[in-house]
């Protein structure tokens, strides 16, 4: 197993607190093995395997417990059973009804007794009755699949030494949901599996908890931003899009279902930054996908866009590293990313151009010109494939290779 460091370091200093420590993230994205992850530290701090609850929602065991009187009859039998404090683990509890009255009713009732950690696999799970009952009493982390750092100690595991740039080539069409990283099966098996994943994210996330009466637009829709990752488009030219293909659709209807795969975490939109300006604008969010190998199972072509790709990959990294990012706008430059976080001293503000190769002093000027636009001092940065790199005027040239496998990059 995976020790999901930049995970642990945020969610251990919370364990035994009164919040209500809640995960959230894609389906088969990880989340599973951080509550696994969670109660290693426990024991290794000395606490008993007998004072966990452990449910996942998604095994036919619990099935009796989708009825949400039925789960706290259950968990509070449980709790009874010991006089030791009770460590209660609820995974992809959005399986159950009302489950947010569950929660708050565990909280009020045994307060410092219990200390409870849920997943889910949908954004709204923080929204409605649970935010209200709990307002203030939780913390979020969002979880999202494997980093090229953890996709490459998976391999390792399991005796793949092949060298780093051949397991990057693997990762950048296979993507980092851990099941099959950890698995010695053929190409087509790993694809298989990631379909798999990527048509159960559309039915049981997005078309069954929304209700959708067109499945078809949502998988056209779907299939559209998987093959325009990292590419600048609105609702409306999207409608028109659809309308050549021979469907009707309204702008206000591909919103919607944008929105329903944003919260099922199928897909990330990100804003655009006016950097002169100081403020976001309005229009054209560019989307990508939640693991760029469910890109690969869906529509192929990851070698064949692979500059896409890497600003996918890019993105993740920063978003498991705690960043938020957003897509940068200078005078009439693009910036593929601006990242930021802040931290108890300072505001750590990146801001990153992705390429292929520096291959000519064409494409050099192209993706150094946005940086040198912008006065302040933070970090500027280029992440490409060459294997040499030099820096210009202050911003660093860095393989992107060896920037993934570096968190202190």
């Amino acid at each position: 197993m995976i020790v999901r460091k930049n995970y642990l370091e945020l969610i251990i200093p919370f364990v035994d607190t009164e919040p209500i420590k809640v995960m959230t993230g894609v389906r088969r994205s990880g989340k599973s093995i951080m509550l696994e992850l969670i109660q290693n530290y426990l024991k290794s701090k000395g606490v008993k395997e007998e004072q966990f609850i452990i449910i996942n929602f998604e095994e036919l065991i619990f099935e009796p417990y989708l009825e949400y009187h039925a789960l706290n009859d259950y968990i509070e039998k449980k709790i009874a059973q010991t006089n030791l404090k009770t460590y209660i683990f609820l995974d992809e509890i959005q399986e159950v009804n009302h489950f947010e009255k569950v929660i708050n009713s565990l909280r009020a009732t045994y307060k410092s007794r219990v200390d409870i950690y849920i997943t889910g696999s949908n954004a709204k799970l923080l929204s409605g009755e649970l935010s209200t009952l709990i307002s203030g009493r939780y913390v979020q982390f969002e979880i999202y699949p494997f980093k090229f750092l953890e996709y490459v100690e998976g391999r390792r595991s399991i005796g793949d030494n092949r060298s780093e740039n051949d397991l990057f080539q693997s990762y950048l069409v296979e993507g980092g949901m851990p099941f099959p990283v950890f698995q010695n099966i053929q190409y087509r098996d790993r694809l298989n599996y990631l379909s798999d994943v990527y048509n159960s994210i559309i039915l049981k996330d997005i078309i069954e908890r929304e209700n959708l009466r067109d499945p078809e637009l949502l998988r056209r829709l779907l299939n559209f931003v998987l093959g325009n990752v990292g590419r600048t488009f609105s609702a409306n030219s999207i409608t028109k899009y659809l309308k050549n293909e021979g469907l009707k659709v309204s702008p206000t209807t591909i919103l919607n279902y944008l929105g329903f795969a944003t919260d099922a975490y199928a897909i990330i939109p990100l804003k655009r930054y006016d950097v002169q300006g100081k403020k976001f604008l309005a229009s054209q969010e560019k989307y990508y996908v939640v693991d760029h190998g469910l890109r690969q199972a869906i529509i192929g072509r990851n070698e064949e866009d692979l500059e896409l790709v890497l600003e996918n990959i890019v993105l993740l990294e920063l978003m498991a590293r705690g960043y938020e990012v957003s897509v940068g706008k200078t005078n009439q430059y693009e910036i593929d990313f601006i990242a930021e976080r802040k931290t108890e001293t300072k505001i750590d503000r990146k801001y990153i151009q992705v390429s292929y190769l520096l291959a000519s002093p064409e494409t050099r000027e192209r993706e150094f010109r946005p940086l040198k636009e912008i006065a302040d001092n933070y970090d500027k940065m280029v992440l490409t494939l060459d294997p040499f790199t030099s820096d210009v005027d202050g911003i660093a040239h860095v393989n992107l290779i060896q920037w993934l496998l570096d968190d202190n990059y």
